[in-house]
């Protein structure tokens, strides 16, 4: 019994908690152990160890539970506690883990599996250690020592921290003749790390997602190309559309494609040339929707402010039986629209037309689209949702709509990843969960940019585009669709500048060359501005009024009671920052100062303006008539001077122009033929609007998005259009816009392969490639203009 008692105390100390329930009737089981080990005390203590080890676990684990259940505050802090110690995710993390298990499930479904199933492949921890590292070649490893032999140097960057140097010592190092090497190598070089065997790991990872997302999306491609085989679409123009407007034969095709599209519940975007007739086909959809009892709920169509009374007009026209609500107007009136949509007036509207602006003005607005149950959400000019980071797209996202479609002429601006972001928005449970390898992949601002074989390697990238977007895109152009549609002619007119001006512009590069050589305080983008500016017309910068003349007028604005100052030095200062016409146009303003108002012949001294002199009397003379667009509001203000001078009618339109009052302008362009030209403003006057009447377009300063130039172009080149239509895009002889217009070829190439645009401003690297051939420095001298070293004091 003694040695029952000493077994008993062992045990209870070295295996079993205090309170153990085993406590009652362990000590039968004691001696019948200590018989069998002929009382041998180390022996039966062994056996007891080996025997209850597992089943003391989970027996006290039972306990455990048991009073943790009866416990509900002690739960969630024991909870947690429990899942930190045990590596286990916790809240919003378990719910996004239970998201990847259903996904994972999905991907299984479509006959895909996961490849990568280790956790890392290399644990820093083992070089501080003495583990043993092996050569034996499982899981991960394998396919990571592979990526490592087989990289190309552009692959090779794909690893985080990856530099272009640290690509090419890897690539030295090769041959890995086995794992142990590799470490070993990337140990023993300096400019190497074992991070990067991770980094190639999550590389490999990012793939494998994406080859599971592609399979996906061929699965679905698949599934949508045997509908359409089955006719799952409309045969008939919906009989609620106006009978004497007919759809043409590619819009009745887009009509069964949203057809398709809803019967299959999938979302997509609808990426038609502009000028096609896109808005017509949406029209077309939700008559058919409302006439064969499909529509659910409410629809939401969000316009640009440009096109929000021309999308009213065509509802109207083509499907008067759609009820339209038109949710636009002042604080107050949106207010009272809001109580009225509460108290259940949705129910007697089939369309709620609104814009950007208002879809997300006020957090009260922002909330009743995120909780008013819509059918679906139609977006115009979705290319403004290109970037996924912007607080737009995170509002527009949470309108609580079951569908979603998406127009736009231009479906990709600035780079792949933004297509991305258009998808992601069209179909989020799908793309979501793979945002983070989207951008991985997508990037084409990548470290491999300024290799030689990038062309090889963005090709590889718009194939994988075209892959993901090929069951949710639509994309027809004009010239497919249209063959009766008249020719248009594009024209590259380069201009001489006059003597004066390419003398200023000669001393402007000059300077700004000085200053790439010293210490720089200017700004790149602001030398680049300046150059344009100048390439337009010389009355943008200042050289007509010099100091002194400055310093007059400052006296003489100090002592008008009209102007907001009276400092002489802080207006004098004022003024050495405005162009000379913005002076001109304050000396207009205040009678004191009409002795300085500039002489008619400078508002005339321009290149451009030579060449309008000679054209537009021709263009007169033929019976056309002609939109002129122009970037810059205050060189429309010039060329409203030029008109005025030259006697030439004209109207107006920009993005300052009223929302209720652009339509206006429009029409009245349209019925009066006397008018001979229409001034826009390339971003306002690009949008969505229709000026079939004119026949002639001028580009008078190109934009850095070519696409921008394109839908300026076709208000005038599309449905609707019976004369042949010519565009002119004037080009600065010498000037930066040489560069810009090789920049912009260089772009549009991208649409032989993949419908896209660029940026609408330019990048890093197209400032600094346009500096350096405008200003004949090196490229090293560019980027330093552009973006400064910063000095370390």
């Amino acid at each position: 019994m003694v040695k029952t008692a000493f077994i008993q105390r062992h045990f209870y100390a070295n295996v079993l908690h205090e309170d153990s329930i085993f406590s009652s009737s362990i000590t039968a089981r004691i001696h019948d152990i200590l018989s069998k080990h002929s009382f041998n005390t180390d022996a039966a203590a062994a056996e007891l160890s080996r025997t209850y080890s597992r089943t003391i676990q989970q027996s006290t684990y039972s306990k455990w539970r048991e009073e943790y259940d009866k416990n509900a505050n002690q739960k969630s802090v024991d909870n947690a506690q429990k899942r930190y110690a045990v590596g286990e995710p916790s809240g919003n993390k378990r719910k996004k883990v239970k998201r990847r298990r259903e996904e994972y499930d999905s991907d299984e479904s479509t006959g895909s599996r996961n490849d990568f199933k280790d956790r890392r492949v290399f644990d820093s921890d083992d070089e501080d250690s003495d583990a043993e590292i092996s050569d034996e070649l499982t899981g991960d490893k394998k396919k990571v020592i592979e990526f490592f032999e087989t990289a190309t140097l552009n692959e090779l960057q794909l690893m985080q921290y990856c530099s272009k140097k640290k690509a090419e010592a890897l690539i030295d190092c090769r041959p890995f003749t086995g794992w142990i090497d590799l470490v070993t190598k990337l140990q023993n070089n300096k400019s190497l790390s074992t991070d990067l065997l991770n980094s190639a790991q999550q590389v490999l990872i990012t793939r494998n997602n994406i080859r599971h997302l592609m399979k996906r999306c061929t699965s679905l491609a698949q599934q949508m190309e045997r509908a359409f085989a089955a006719g799952a679409g409309v045969k008939e123009q919906p009989r609620n559309l106006s009978s004497s407007l007919r759809l043409t034969a590619y819009q009745m095709v887009g009509l069964n494609w949203l057809a398709v599209l809803n019967c299959q519940r999938v979302n997509g975007i609808l990426a038609d040339e502009m000028g096609l007739g896109k808005t017509i086909q949406i029209i077309a959809f939700l008559a058919y929707l409302k006439v064969t009892g499909q529509a659910q709920n409410t629809h939401l169509i969000v316009v640009p402010s440009s096109t929000l009374d021309n999308w009213k007009n065509e509802l109207g026209r083509w499907c008067p039986e759609l009820r339209v609500f038109m949710y636009y107007g002042s604080t107050e009136e949106r207010r009272g629209f809001r109580f009225d949509l509460a108290k259940g007036m949705l129910a007697d509207f089939d369309v709620i037309l609104t814009t950007y602006t208002m879809v997300g003005n006020s957090p009260e607005e922002r909330k009743m689209f995120r909780v008013t149950p819509l059918h679906y959400v139609i977006f115009d000019e979705a290319h403004m949702l290109k970037n996924m980071n912007t607080q737009r797209y995170e509002n527009l996202i949470r309108i609580n709509a079951k569908h979603r479609i998406l127009l736009t002429g231009t479906p990709l601006q600035n780079n792949l990843l933004e297509l991305m972001s258009l998808l992601i928005f069209v179909m989020p449970k799908m793309f979501a969960e793979k945002t983070v390898d989207l951008k991985n992949l997508f990037q084409k601002n990548s470290k491999a940019k300024d290799d030689e074989s990038v062309p090889a390697f963005e090709k590889e990238q718009i194939e994988q585009a075209k892959r993901i977007m090929k069951p949710f895109v639509l994309r027809r152009l004009k010239r497919d669709v249209l063959q009766d549609l008249p020719k248009k002619t594009d024209l590259v007119v380069t201009v001489a500048m006059v003597p004066t001006q390419k003398e200023q512009y000669g001393q402007l590069v000059a300077s700004y060359k000085n200053i790439s050589e010293g210490r720089n305080t200017y700004n790149g983008m602001s030398i680049m501005t300046d150059l344009r500016k100048l390439s337009n017309h010389p009355l943008l910068m200042r050289y007509h009024y010099d100091l002194d003349q400055l310093k007059e007028i400052a006296k003489l604005l100090a002592k008008d009671p009209g102007y907001k100052d009276t400092v002489v030095e802080y207006i004098v200062e004022d003024l050495k920052w405005m162009s000379d016409f913005e002076i001109h146009t304050m000396a207009q303003q205040f009678v004191c100062l009409n002795r300085y108002t500039l002489p008619d012949n400078l508002i005339l001294t321009s290149g451009k303006f030579m060449y309008l002199d000679k054209c537009l009397p021709e263009l007169q003379r033929g019976g056309h008539r002609v939109l002129i667009f122009s970037q810059y509001v205050i060189l429309l203000n010039v060329l409203e001077v030029y008109l005025q001078l030259r006697n030439h009618r004209y109207l107006r339109l920009d993005g300052s122009t009223a929302v209720n009052s652009r339509q206006d302008l429009i029409n009245k362009y349209t019925e009066d033929k006397g008018i001979f030209i229409f001034l826009l403003s390339t971003r306002a006057g690009g949008l969505g609007i229709n000026l079939t009447s004119a026949d002639t377009v001028i580009i008078h300063d190109i934009d850095f998005n070519p696409y921008n130039d394109k839908q300026a172009e076709d208000r005038c080149h599309r449905m609707g259009q019976t004369q042949p239509v010519t565009v002119y895009r004037l080009i600065s002889q010498g000037s930066i816009e040489e560069g810009m217009l090789a920049m912009c070829k260089e772009k549009l190439k991208l649409e032989k392969e993949l419908t896209t645009d660029e940026t609408d401003n330019p990048d890093v690297k197209s400032v600094v490639k346009l500096l350096s051939s405008a200003l004949g420095i090196d490229s090293s001298k560019a980027t330093n203009l552009v973006s400064p070293k910063k000095e370390i004091k």
